[in-house]
């Protein structure tokens, strides 16, 4: 990989149970509609490409990959909201798409909602470019639906 760790303490790793408690409670900081763990556990059953980004050996970030028939969908980008902002998503992200270049992927597609421009620009910065959008796609609120933009990464 190119980039450099935005700290030289900081490790990438296959995301392991023993990571999930910590990971669930990053993904609960972050996001209002957080995964669950069963969701998490789902993913590795499954065989998808997880990763753990951790400080000092603390999970401190991670991301899902699904890949198949030359494609791959980033299910899950976070960070912990007391890290973000200091090139730890980026290099995530980095890493990520490093991982679909050696499965021999052609495009990586994510979906991001339409109210979060930090991972919106953070994605455009990399490459990726909106193909479309899915109207309601996100549960926002108690009775309300947010929009996401479908993003594309060409890998060529």
């Amino acid at each position: 990989m190119s980039q450099a760790a935005p700290d030289p303490m900081t490790s990438l790793r296959k995301m392991c149970e023993i990571d999930l408690p910590t990971i669930i409670r990053n993904e609960q900081a972050a996001y209002t509609h957080p995964w669950s763990q069963q969701i998490f556990q789902d993913c590795l059953k499954v065989g998808y490409c997880c990763q753990t980004l951790a400080l000092n050996e603390q999970p401190i970030g991670h991301a899902v990959l699904a890949h198949g028939a030359n494609q791959a969908d980033l299910l899950n980008l976070c960070v912990a909201p007391d890290w973000q902002g200091n090139g730890f998503g980026r290099y995530l992200l980095r890493h990520m798409l490093h991982l679909a270049r050696s499965f021999q992927i052609d495009t990586v597609f994510l979906e991001v909602r339409i109210s979060n421009q930090p991972a919106i620009n953070l994605y455009e910065s990399a490459g990726f470019c909106e193909t479309g959008q899915r109207r309601g796609y996100y549960p926002d609120g108690p009775n309300g639906r947010e929009d996401a933009l479908i993003l594309a990464k060409p890998m060529g």
